[in-house]
């Protein structure tokens, strides 16, 4: 393990023209105000009300006044903590992370490759092996284990997570319990609410769905964390051809408009609630009427996205590095690649699904966690780009080895002969012969060695024993893992 390099500003790629941003921004806004949106909490609708929109029945309209006053008030920059403070995130501008994400059923087994049930132990496995691996910067909480009910799913996503990584940690929630019982717990380990809200090192998911409705459940819990004061991301899921336009300006602008209604609503709530402005749009193949995710054009899409949200300074939640391949194979490998270096070059600041995801974000796989931080930890070194002054140039040092020269020996190779290139920990760069010595095994072998060597030695516990009682104490036989 070494420190990780995280917060890169991106940028290089800038899919949108000035005028084309004011041109979306203005259909935005026409959908909030002229559109509208459905609204299933009686609680929210009454919020907009009183906030000056336009109800009638479910139909909710904003004004632009609304809008205004909601992007002055969310913060333009949010901190999420990590236990460890190599692992903060500041969101916002054009600073780049990427991490987990998903809420997923199945994982390939370690052991047998076979497809199976996710269960507990994979939850907290998935943490430990993910708080290794430096170039994942933070931990969406990635599965839904088979044992948990709805009575105790959230308690045992975040306290499995909170023991076994330090870095931060985010999760969709499934009831107003589970959002005040992992509250409480996090305030137990931060030592007090008000520590726990001055450094969050926990946030939430909360999802509009497409197009253009905030149901009843996700709404209300919305509104419960903005009262809170803890940062929510606020994403919404519109499939192109689907849910939402067929074309990527479209449903860019659809999925930034449902989005920000959920913006507006925190910051009426709770003014000054930190927010992340949020999608995880992707697209229908139409072929086939089927929701896929490793088209180059969610590339697109959330690079586009993150260029508004660069427009109304706020940190974005954007969505990238998945694939519709049923293994850790080369299709996983070009889809992840293409559309985490698309997004990442546009400067979002906090990519989700980045590690892991497999099969249509069905599937998790141990090994592919492992080479999702290789192609992170390249993408990052090329958002980092070419540094250019008069040492890096090598003036001087091109001419004191001149014509038929070498450069092997030069003090300047030793100086830069880490820095400049990322370092692999999974690629392959022997010669044929000794690779074949070695086994001639494949990426997706090797790396599956790599998994379980982590997994075998790399055994963290973020909690103090004193604070697991009190957990313990306080949840009794719902914590299923101890």
């Amino acid at each position: 393990m070494s420190k990780p390099v995280l917060g890169l500003t991106g940028e290089e790629y800038q899919p949108l023209t000035a005028a084309e941003l004011e041109e979306m921004d203005q259909a935005v806004r026409d959908i909030l105000c002229q559109t509208g949106f459905e609204v299933n909490s009686r609680e929210a609708r009454q919020i907009f009300a009183d906030g000056g929109a336009e109800v009638e029945e479910s139909r909710v309209r904003l004004t632009n006044g609304m809008i205004d006053d909601a992007l002055k008030s969310a913060p333009s920059e949010v901190t999420l903590y990590g236990r460890d403070e190599d692992y903060d995130l500041k969101l916002g501008g054009s600073r780049v992370h990427f991490g987990t994400g998903g809420t997923v059923l199945n994982v390939l087994d370690l052991e047998s490759g076979e497809k199976r049930k996710v269960n507990v132990q994979d939850l907290k496995d998935i943490a430990r092996l993910v708080d290794y691996l430096d170039n994942i910067h933070f931990y969406v909480i990635p599965v839904y284990p088979e044992e948990c009910t709805d009575k105790n799913i959230d308690i045992n996503r975040f306290y499995s997570s909170l023991n076994n990584t330090r870095k931060h940690i985010m999760g969709g929630i499934y009831s107003s319990q589970g959002i005040s019982d992992v509250i409480d717990m996090a305030a137990k380990i931060a030592g007090d609410k008000n520590t726990l809200r001055d450094k969050p090192f926990i946030s939430f998911i909360t999802c509009v769905m497409s197009p253009l409705k905030l149901d009843r459940d996700y709404t209300n819990f919305l509104l419960q964390i903005a009262r809170e004061g803890l940062p929510v991301a606020i994403p919404a899921e519109p499939l192109a051809g689907g849910t939402g336009p067929v074309t990527v300006a479209g449903n860019v602008v659809l999925m930034t408009a449902e989005s920000l209604a959920g913006v507006v609503l925190a910051q009426l709530a709770n003014p000054g609630t930190p927010v992340l402005l949020a999608s995880t749009a992707s697209a229908m193949d139409l072929k086939q009427a089927a929701y896929i995710t490793g088209e180059v054009e969610m590339g697109l899409m959330h690079a586009g996205m993150a260029r508004l949200a660069q427009h109304y300074e706020l940190p974005l939640y954007a969505t990238a590095g998945m694939s519709d391949s049923k293994v850790p194979d080369v299709q996983a490998g070009y889809e992840k690649a293409m559309t985490s270096m698309l997004t990442g070059l546009a400067g979002a600041n906090f990519i989700h699904d980045a590690a892991g995801l497999l099969e249509f974000c069905t599937t998790v796989a141990y090994e592919q966690y492992v080479i999702d931080d290789e192609i992170i930890g390249m993408v990052m070194r090329a958002i980092r780009g070419i540094e250019v002054n008069s040492d890096t140039i090598a003036r001087e040092v091109i001419d004191r080895v001149g014509p038929g020269g070498h450069f092997l020996g030069e003090e300047h190779t030793m100086k830069y002969m880490r820095s400049e290139y990322f370092q692999p920990r999974l690629s392959d760069r022997q010669r044929r012969e000794k690779w074949q010595q070695e086994g001639g095994l494949d990426a997706s072998k090797r790396a599956k060695i790599i998994a379980r060597d982590i997994l075998a030695e790399h055994n963290p516990e973020y909690i103090e024993s004193k604070i697991k009682q009190e957990i313990k104490k306080g949840y009794g036989n719902r914590l299923l893992l101890t």
